[in-house]
């Protein structure tokens, strides 16, 4: 408003002068200069079509046709193991969160303010001067403690304690309940491993073995550097007790199913796992002393690992807490620490040739510890709310997308579309920001204590779970803070939450055209409300209630559309001998197919039955698929691909680019893809969800 406010000042002002200057005749009133169209951020209309490499025909490579120039002249910055839309808008999140967090840092603030915990936390996590001169003075007391355990007893209750951050195989957190979303409860799942996933520990092919053998050195690297002795035998012995831990872990594909993975349990059924464990130990040891009831995740792997866990000497229990320890504290240790951690989870586990600089781990930092006290700040600063209200728009002409593609699903009974259009209702949308900030009063946060800081923040974070037990459920807050690039879908809540910071080119840009903003941020919402009816999102009511609501019919007929989604994405190998797991990565699949299936349908509402023009030679659907396909132009290090491919759910960029528009119907005539085409799909090989 002021811009054109200024620009009518300028033009008025200009037409008095003229009329002063000829004093000929009565001067005829001006006509005011026409206000510019605003300009998308991105191009003229929010694709820059230069990113586009024509040499590539669309139905062979859509991906690499709509962005092989920007791919041939992009490179990986060495402090990343990634580059894409996604990780350049995360860069500009953490520069816009460091300008207001040093800006907080300078000027500091009252004894207790949020600005006060911010600019110690901060200040003191940059001091690597002041960090490096307190050697291993801030976790020796743990180590020590370590040292002087002598029963199974004494191991468990300080894996339980959360002031201490070790790992351990049997892990337990506070959650929602997912069959009562009224209330929290104490959730019990697998873990204690430092690599990635079991895989790593398991597979005898490609680089496996040898990243085995690298990760064993490298634990005898940290003990000596923790001041530990006779290091490589601790290494090898820490080794074996994680690759056992491992083998009594799920396959990763199981871990998704939510109807697998809930499993309500008293105290007295845990305990029937594994008699001789001491179990009444790791719920006193968190604070649970009182809780009856608990879930279990990965209920046959509870027993086999409590087994292991007695069956483990103390002696090797105190060498793996002291490792975990010094691994999980790496950044708030010497230099000496944090760099060698780093060669390793960095560099060979990631292919990061460089450490991130200390400022931007400081942001993830101050982040994950008082996130929504910069978030605030930020929600001021960079979303104006007209950003939010268009959003809330573009929410409901998906809603009802939603619901014409539900009615068109020639594979669901009338039954089931009843409960499904009630459950798309019952759908609430959070955009932006929570409406409640958290309280952060009771934690204390010192300047030059950067380690116990974050001693004290994990402290804090834990009880402010615990504090959550008997009480009902709080469906507004969030679980991710404002200036996060990211989103989520909670099928306990039936919600979708979009932060501020991904509501920004190329995703969303209020200036750009309609098709691209509906290919970029409408997709990507579609994707997340799409996780409301995928495998594992749909097996809850519109009330979040894990349940079965489906006719077996319709979860016959469903099946066999997944199981054929998951057998073209098992057929993509982004590097020799790693292929995508269609099971694994299922879910967020079916979100990308789904999601852009209706986010085509609610740009249709959009328009509301008027024709998009041309623009610039490019059709209105072409926009549309162009806004889909530059959201997840990236590159990868090999490494790192490595590594997604096992451990992360979301299928490789050029995937969730090509996987999914060869599935779309408009896509062929958007783009005249015919037979003999590397992405032509026979239409009754097309997968059509939604």
């Amino acid at each position: 408003m002021i811009a054109m406010t200024r620009r009518t000042m300028g033009a008025s002002s200009l037409a008095l002068l003229a009329g002063c200057a000829t004093q000929t005749s009565t001067p005829t009133p001006a006509t005011p200069a026409p206000t510019p169209a605003p300009h998308a951020q991105i191009g003229a209309w929010g694709v820059d079509l230069s990113n586009r490499d024509l040499t590539a025909k669309p139905g062979d490579d859509f991906f690499k046709y709509s962005n092989g120039t920007w791919l041939a002249n992009t490179q990986i910055p060495a402090d990343r193991t990634r580059w894409g839309a996604f990780d350049i808008l995360r860069d500009k999140s953490d520069r816009d969160t460091r300008a207001i967090i040093e800006e907080v840092a300078h000027t500091g603030g009252p004894a207790g303010s949020n600005q006060q915990k911010v600019a110690d936390f901060y200040n003191s996590y940059l001091n690597q001067d002041a960090i490096d001169g307190l050697g291993l003075a801030p976790v020796q007391p743990e180590i020590d403690r370590i040292n002087h355990l002598r029963t199974h007893e004494e191991v468990v209750r300080l894996m339980a304690d959360p002031a201490v951050s070790v790992s351990a195989p049997i892990a337990i957190y506070i959650g929602l309940d997912e069959r009562n979303p009224d209330r929290y409860i104490p959730i019990m799942t697998h873990a204690g491993i430092g690599l990635p996933e079991r895989e790593y520990y398991r597979r005898t092919d490609g680089q496996f073995p040898t990243i085995r053998q690298q990760y064993e050195a490298h634990v005898a690297r940290m003990l000596g550097l923790a001041g530990q002795s006779d290091t490589a035998a601790k290494a090898h012995r820490i080794m074996a007790l994680e690759t056992a831990i491992a083998e009594r872990h799920w396959p990763i594909a199981d871990r998704r199913d939510r109807t697998r993975t809930y499993n309500l349990k008293t105290r007295a059924q845990v305990k029937a796992l594994a008699r001789s464990f001491p179990w009444d130990a790791a719920f006193d040891g968190c604070g649970l002393g009182a809780q009856q009831e608990v879930v279990i995740s990965e209920l046959s792997a509870m027993g086999p690992l409590a087994q292991l866990f007695m069956r483990t000497p103390v002696s090797t229990w105190r060498e793996y807490l002291v490792w975990h320890l010094v691994r999980n504290n790496a950044p708030l240790l010497p230099r000496t620490i944090d760099n060698a951690n780093f060669e390793f989870y960095g560099k060979t586990l990631n292919g990061q040739p460089q450490q991130r600089e200390r400022w931007k781990r400081g942001v993830d930092n101050v982040n994950g510890s008082l996130g929504e006290a910069i978030g605030q700040i930020y929600v001021e600063r960079h979303f104006p709310p007209a950003y939010k209200q268009q959003m809330l728009e573009l929410v409901e002409n998906l809603r009802r997308g939603y619901a014409d593609r539900i009615n068109n699903a020639h594979w669901m009974t009338a039954e089931t579309k009843t409960a499904a259009q009630e459950k798309l209702r019952l759908f609430r949308p959070k955009i932006g920001y929570p409406d409640r900030w958290k309280d952060y009063s009771s934690l204390e946060i010192r300047n030059g204590d950067a380690y116990g800081n974050s001693k004290r923040a994990q402290v804090w974070s834990w009880n402010f779970d615990l504090a959550r037990l008997g009480r009902p459920s709080d469906r507004d807050e969030w679980f991710m803070t404002p200036n996060t690039v990211n989103a989520y879908y909670n099928p306990v809540f039936n919600e979708v939450v979009f932060p501020a910071a991904i509501l920004q080119p190329p995703f969303f840009d209020p200036n750009a055209d309609l098709a691209v903003n509906y290919g970029g941020i409408g997709g990507v919402i579609g994707h997340e409300m799409g996780h409301g009816f995928d495998d594992q999102g749909a097996k809850s009511d519109g009330h979040g209630v894990l349940r079965d609501w489906w006719g077996a019919s319709d979860v016959a007929a469903f099946n066999e559309i997944v199981g054929k989604l998951a057998a073209q994405y098992d057929s993509y190998t982004p590097l020799t001998g790693i292929h995508v797991n269609g099971r694994f990565t299922s879910g967020e699949n079916m979100g990308d197919n789904g999601g852009l299936q209706v986010a085509h349908r609610a740009y249709q509402i959009a328009l509301n039955g008027q024709t998009a023009p041309d623009i610039d030679g490019v059709t209105p659907d072409q926009r549309f698929y162009l806004g889909w396909a530059q959201v997840w132009a990236a590159l990868i290090r090999d490494e790192a691909l490595r590594n997604q491919v096992l451990t992360d759910p979301h299928s490789p960029s050029q995937y969730r680019c090509n996987g999914v528009v060869r599935n779309m119907d408009e896509w062929y005539t958007a783009f005249n893809v015919q037979p003999g085409d590397a992405l032509y799909l026979a239409p009754a090989d097309r997968v059509h969800i939604w």
